[in-house]
């Protein structure tokens, strides 16, 4: 398994690929191809305009993510959160929310309007803040992926239902390609993914 040769070919995953159900591992180095990804998670981000993408949404296992509330290139601040832990929430708000991994699909979401991040950059510098109104929202959409929670599940059980044709569209699509083998079946997504957790977790 080599992380370095897959960066380029990397792709964002979408809903129900079972990467984004499976709760990543703690990071216990950051090298120069750890580097390198982040650099590419960035770059996928903007591509699909999104301000937030998780390592598990590239097909990766890894708690890692990436941020930046302007979701532009030229603006905003770039943030990267390693091995992320949250506490502390305080408030509730509803807000809609969308994913780059479920494309075009929209649901209001009630989360925390403040919470304490804890984690490191990319440099190893440590992260301890108090965050609120949308950088914490975003953060805690990101750290859901990771944890294999996805803003669907957040929902209400009228909001899931008025999803569930749409969710089933990527269903269909989904094992349309798998029957063409341009998706691995699931032992060997898992097989990979282990194999880079012994690497890098």
């Amino acid at each position: 398994m080599n992380l370095a040769d897959e960066i380029e070919n990397l792709s964002v995953i979408t809903y129900p690929h079972p990467a984004l159900r499976r709760r990543a591992k703690p990071l216990t180095k950051v090298d120069r191809t750890i580097r390198k990804l982040v650099d590419k998670m960035f770059q996928l981000m903007y591509e699909h305009r999104g301000v937030g993408l998780a390592a598990n949404q590239v097909n990766l296992p890894f708690q890692l993510f990436v941020v930046n509330e302007e979701g532009s290139q030229d603006f905003g601040r770039q943030r990267v959160f390693i091995n992320p832990v949250i506490e502390s929430p305080k408030g509730r708000r509803e807000v809609e929310e969308g994913c780059l991994s479920i494309p075009q699909v929209y649901a209001n979401v009630v989360r925390p309007e403040e919470i304490r991040v804890m984690a490191f950059e990319i440099d190893g510098t440590e992260v301890d803040e108090v965050v609120s109104g949308s950088l914490a929202r975003v953060i805690q959409h990101e750290y859901d992926h990771l944890q294999g929670v996805l803003f669907t599940d957040r929902i209400s059980e009228t909001a899931q239902l008025n999803l569930a044709g749409e969710l089933e569209s990527f269903e269909i699509e989904f094992e349309s390609k798998r029957r063409s083998k341009a998706i691995p079946d699931d032992t060997e997504i898992e097989a990979r993914l282990v194999a880079l957790e012994q690497l890098y977790c």
